[in-house]
C-alpha cells in the first residue's frame, strides 16, 4: 500500500499511523518491515459529539467577537472582520448540528440552504423557523455583510444556541452513552 492506493479512512489513518512510527518510509509503505494497526485508544480513532463540537464552534465565536472591540456609546462593534468570522464560524457550528440531524449529503459539495430548509420543515417547523433566521443574521449579514450592531449579533448567537440546541432535543442518543 501506498499514498496513491490509500481508499477509505481507516487506510489514511494506518497511513499516517504507519508513517509516525517508521520514520525511514516518509508516506510510502513499499519496503517498511513493521505492518500494525493503530491502537484503539488513539485521539485519531476518536468519535466526536455533533451537538458538544457545534457548540465549540459558538465558544470560538464569542472568542473571536470579542476582539471586534464593541463601543458601549455607540451599541456597536468596531471592527466588522472579526463580525464577518465570527458569523461564518457561528453558522458553521449550526451546519454540524444540522448534517448530524437531517441526512441530506447527496453527491458532490455542500447542499444548499434550500435543502436544508426543506429536510427541516418536514421534520420540525420550530427548527425550520430557527433555521431561516438563523441563516439570514449568521450568513448573510453578519458573515457576509459585517453588520456591527450588538444586537444583530447577539441575534446570531442566540439563533445559533436555538438550532443546535433543537437538534440536540431532536437527535436521537447513541447507544454507547
Amino acid at each position: 500500500m501506498d499514498k496513491k492506493n490509500v481508499k477509505t479512512l481507516d487506510d489514511r489513518r494506518f497511513l499516517l499511523y504507519f508513517c509516525s512510527v517508521e520514520k525511514k518510509c516518509r508516506g510510502s509503505l513499499r519496503g517498511c518491515t513493521l505492518w500494525r494497526a493503530p491502537p484503539q485508544n488513539e485521539e485519531i480513532m476518536e468519535m466526536k459529539d455533533p451537538i458538544e463540537e457545534a457548540r465549540r464552534y459558538v465558544a470560538n465565536a464569542e472568542e473571536i467577537i470579542k476582539k471586534a472591540n464593541y463601543d458601549p456609546e455607540l451599541k456597536i462593534y468596531t471592527d466588522s472582520k472579526y463580525i464577518k468570522t465570527a458569523g461564518n464560524i457561528l453558522w458553521c457550528g449550526c451546519l454540524v448540528a444540522l448534517d448530524a440531524l437531517l441526512d441530506i449529503r447527496d453527491g458532490k459539495g455542500r447542499p444548499s440552504i434550500a435543502k436544508y430548509k426543506e429536510a427541516a420543515g418536514k421534520r420540525d417547523r420550530k427548527l425550520l423557523a430557527f433555521i431561516v433566521g438563523g441563516y439570514d443574521t449568521m450568513h448573510l449579514v453578519m458573515g457576509y455583510d459585517g453588520n456591527k450592531s450588538k444586537k444583530v449579533c447577539d441575534a446570531g448567537f442566540e439563533y445559533a444556541n436555538d438550532i443546535i440546541n433543537r437538534c440536540a432535543l431532536l437527535l436521537p442518543k447513541p447507544a454507547y452513552t
